[in-house]
């Protein structure tokens, strides 16, 4: 059902009413929109923005879809998990918005209570799942762009890529939790790895949360003291600690969610890319096209959801392995190569 419009201006009141009792930080888009487009939310996780994080890689979707479909947009750092359903809720009852996008498995509670009560609001989830007919669900095949970077790992750790690595038969895997979520990482990169070698030995474990990369960082320089020369992280925060103990130690690190090569661009060799921008971008399509349903989408390879990039690492990958690596892309897309998403 369509919902009359009220003016911009009632709308930015009605989303500082909700930055002014949440204490958020509240800011949109700078350029005019094309008369007629849709008008877009976005609330972000309590990480907020910054710091190379998905709510950063979420936003470059919406900002895309700004420059392609002259959407207008405003956007939402809350300063707590209980601040999101007091800005849900406000945003949803302005009735401004044509779309209102949620960042991250944490504002699922609060999006339940709120998306039931406002049936007639389009929401957009990302990186999580609802089964409301109001929320189109937008998660990444996270173990596919997995099994790519450890099938790079397992290949570099054949000490084909760089002089740091000798040739060890051991590549390890640190998550930030042992969850679900985090082991689709896990359970793709070890078996990216063992498709490379079956011998090999993928080493897992977990800092216990992810902003403790202190923990991280002791868990790497434990997994080097057992042979790994080539560590992947899905630890968000954590996960800086596991590159200063490549720094400090010597061995390669693997990214992930965004391009992370440019934080230490000699230790890390590669980022597993998971593509909240490709989720957010294709959600607001949606509505430009009309085509919007609420229904759970899962992207990955083949429509990308997720992928890995070498850019901006200064450990070269030879050509001949990128050649590997885009083989095992094209079986993957086919259907040829089968990714598990749960740990064996």
């Amino acid at each position: 059902m369509k919902r009359q419009k009220k003016q911009i201006a009632s709308a930015a009141m009605a989303v500082c009413l909700a930055a002014s009792l949440t204490g958020c930080g509240m800011g949109g888009d700078e350029k005019e929109g094309t008369p007629g487009a849709p008008h877009i939310g976005i609330i972000f996780t309590q990480a907020g923005l910054g710091g190379n994080s998905f709510n950063d890689l979420a936003l470059e979707g919406v900002k895309q879809a700004a420059e392609d479909f002259g959407i207008t947009f405003d956007q939402v750092e809350p300063k707590s998990v209980a601040d999101e359903e007091i800005i849900q809720d406000e945003m949803a009852s302005s009735e401004e918005y044509d779309l209102i996008i949620c960042v991250g498995d944490e504002q699922v509670d609060a999006l339940e209570n709120v998306a039931s009560v406002y049936t007639d609001q389009k929401f957009a989830l990302l990186d999580a799942t609802s089964d409301l007919e109001n929320v189109a669900s937008y998660s990444c095949k996270a173990q596919e762009g997995s099994f790519m970077v450890g099938a790079l790992a397992a290949l570099a750790s054949e000490g084909k890529i760089d002089e740091k690595l000798s040739g060890s038969d051991t590549v390890g895997f640190i998550g930030g939790v042992d969850n679900p979520l985090i082991n689709q990482f896990a359970a793709g990169y070890k078996a990216g790895a063992e498709y490379v070698d079956a011998d090999i030995n993928v080493l897992i474990d977990y800092a216990g949360g992810f902003n403790d990369p202190t923990t991280a960082k002791t868990i790497a320089n434990t997994f080097t003291e057992r042979g790994a020369e080539v560590i992947f992280h899905a630890a968000g925060a954590s996960g800086m600690g596991v590159f200063q103990a490549a720094q400090e130690k010597g061995f390669v690190a693997i990214g992930v969610n965004l391009n992370q090569n440019g934080i230490a661009p000699d230790y890390i060799m590669a980022s597993m890319l998971k593509k909240l921008d490709t989720c957010a971008y294709k959600a607001i399509a949606s509505v430009v096209d009309d085509t919007y349903t609420g229904e759970n989408q899962l992207l990955g390879l083949s429509d990308g959801g997720v992928d890995y990039t070498v850019e901006g690492s200064n450990i070269q990958v030879p050509d001949e392995i990128i050649e590997e690596l885009d083989e095992i892309k094209e079986g993957i897309v086919s259907g040829e190569i089968e990714v598990p998403s749960e740990l064996d």
